[in-house]
């Protein structure tokens, strides 16, 4: 018995000295599992944002700044044995004494998660300069629908409005504008629209260009678009720069709207309750805008319901009501996504920017 044990508590010692690291092991899961949260709590930050805007509220971003995920795991085993002899009044021979194996163990999971504030000079970088040309036109290159890059991102293009919010409502878009967002889209839809940056005496200089010899409809969707835009029709290059008017005819001036502008308009598209609009807690949610070819549908459908609302793309609970983006709304998912890659092109302040930041350790 006494060597079976020790051979146990041998065959235990050398099994936790083998353990493997437990570090490789949590990078699949951990990477996994902290990329769903992050994704989920940003995509639920932007919802509540987007309704807070609606109801006059501020909003507020809290950016995550770095995860640290500490684990830590401790052991102890020991094994013991001892007896022999003979005492009165036992036969001879007879051994007696104690033998004993024991191990313990802890695990410890503490990862340490800092957030930042988005505020001051950071907000007014992020969040309340104009969207940069350069960036809308190389999200249009990459294959997103100009019409929704522009109706999203474009407060005018050669000096047609789009849609515009007021304080207390919003003044509906210039018709023209949204005929050449159908004529630009018929164009892409073709492959007949082309982005380049040139360098011209140290300067930027971003062109679009119409791709020649197209067939008849696209032609004449080119040719609608130099008319609304006051271009020349025979040119098939056009500078593109910010700004709300051209200085000549074949420049495309746009006049990009903030981050915090392309929020405050989607906004407006929010059902809210009629209470709320009785007790003058929001305002009424406007009509729909017109175009060459009738209403033209929000970009973006946010519900609101009493009660958690099921097969929710994202959904948040503000002042006793819940406000959601369905599941089955492929058009405003996409919106919804859109938005929150925009956020890439926004310029960040600089590292060295002394914001606050709040440091949150959690154990388990």
């Amino acid at each position: 018995m006494k060597t079976k044990l020790l051979l146990a508590a041998l065959g235990f010692s050398l099994a936790l000295t083998g353990c493997k690291s437990i570090g490789p092991a949590t990078v699949a899961r951990d990477r996994i599992d902290y990329g769903d949260v992050l994704g989920e709590s940003w995509k639920s930050q932007m919802l509540l944002n987007l309704v807070k805007i609606r109801y006059g509220d501020s909003p507020v971003f809290l950016d995550v700044g770095s995860i640290v995920a500490g684990y830590s795991r401790q052991r102890s085993y020991s094994a013991s044995t001892s007896g022999n002899g003979v005492s009165g009044g036992f036969p001879e021979g007879t051994t007696f004494g104690t033998y004993g194996v024991g191990a313990a163990g802890s695990f410890n999971d503490s990862p340490t998660i800092t957030y930042s504030p988005l505020h001051g000079v950071k907000f007014a970088r992020s969040l309340m300069s104009p969207i940069p040309t350069t960036a809308l036109m190389n999200v249009i290159q990459t294959g997103f629908p100009v019409d929704q890059v522009l109706r999203l991102t474009a407060q005018s293009v050669n000096g047609l409005d789009n849609r515009r919010s007021l304080d207390l409502g919003v003044q509906p878009a210039n018709p023209e504008f949204y005929a050449l967002l159908r004529e630009l889209r018929r164009i892409q839809n073709s492959g007949g629209i082309g982005m380049r940056m040139d360098n011209v005496g140290g300067e930027v200089v971003l062109e679009m260009v119409l791709r020649p010899k197209s067939a008849a409809a696209v032609e004449n969707a080119r040719l609608n678009v130099t008319k609304f835009l006051g271009l020349n029709p025979a040119a098939r290059e056009f500078t593109v720069v910010y700004g709300a008017v051209q200085r000549t005819n074949t420049e495309i001036a746009v006049l990009s709207r903030s981050i915090f502008q392309v929020l405050s308009d989607l906004s407006w598209s929010i059902a809210v309750p009629e209470s709320d609009v009785e007790k003058h807690l929001v305002t009424p949610t406007p009509a729909d805008d017109l175009s060459p070819e009738g209403t033209m549908p929000p970009l973006i459908r946010i519900n609101e319901s009493n009660d958690r609302p099921k097969g929710a793309f994202v959904a948040i609970p503000y002042r006793g009501q819940w406000f959601s983006i369905s599941d089955a709304d492929m058009s405003s998912k996409h919106t919804f996504s859109f938005i929150l890659f925009l956020f890439t092109f926004v310029e960040t302040a600089d590292t060295k920017d002394s914001a606050p930041v709040l440091t949150i350790p959690t154990t388990r």
